[in-house]
């Protein structure tokens, strides 16, 4: 019996079409990431930061943040919603704050292409809105990886494993890691850590694609 219920639950994931939920987010990001840094003149990825492509003033600065910031931001949000909803009870509190502040990280992450930097301005407000945006981000992703560890630590341990290192990772690479390595370096690094664990949540069905959940 328990091997029939997980193949039907194993099918309808991959039949699921929001399993590309994920990948889409993370492709939307690194197609706007290549595409417009070609387009752009004098940039470079080992010395510029990603939003210099969406700064004010930039050419097709509009496009870059459409698709690098608001589109995945939105697609993370679809995602983080789903798992918060899918929650059924006795679900534990901590899966419940946690699936609540990636939907926060989520939105965070969207807000960095409604506020995007002021090149000529750097330590104005907008550009350090874009920098509040940036770091909230950061703390409300960690602080959900780390809920959702601690909320499927019995009964889930693999995937509160890579909760948690992909929380970890996110964490030393936007912050802890920057005198080592270049800053555009790390801040890459730590993005390709989250649309990782995007990709990994909406593949799997971590965040509620296919079957509703019990725990993180």
């Amino acid at each position: 019996m328990a091997a029939a219920r997980n193949r039907l639950h194993t099918h309808a994931r991959t039949r699921d079409p929001w399993r590309w939920l994920g990948l889409a987010a993370a492709a939307s990001f690194v197609l706007a990431l290549a595409g417009f840094g070609m387009a752009l003149d004098g940039f470079a990825h080992q010395l510029h930061p990603v939003a210099v492509l969406g700064a004010t003033g930039v050419p097709h600065a509009p496009g870059f943040n459409l698709l690098a910031f608001l589109v995945p931001g939105a697609l993370a949000a679809v995602l983080a919603l789903r798992a918060r909803t899918a929650l059924r009870p006795p679900a534990a509190l901590a899966a419940r704050l946690g699936w609540t502040l990636a939907l926060l990280a989520a939105l965070a992450f969207a807000a960095q292409g409604l506020l995007p930097l002021d090149l000529d301005a750097p330590d104005q407000a907008r550009s350090r809105l874009h920098g509040a945006a940036w770091a909230m981000w950061e703390i409300a992703f960690v602080a959900a990886t780390v809920l959702l560890a601690l909320a499927g630590a019995r009964t889930r341990p693999a995937m509160a494993a890579v909760h948690a290192a992909s929380g970890a990772a996110v964490l030393v690479f936007a912050s802890l890691a920057g005198d080592a390595l270049p800053a555009p370096l790390v801040q890459r690094i730590a993005f390709a850590a989250w649309f990782g664990w995007l990709a990994w949540i909406s593949w799997t069905g971590a965040a509620g694609t296919g079957t509703a959940q019990r725990g993180g």
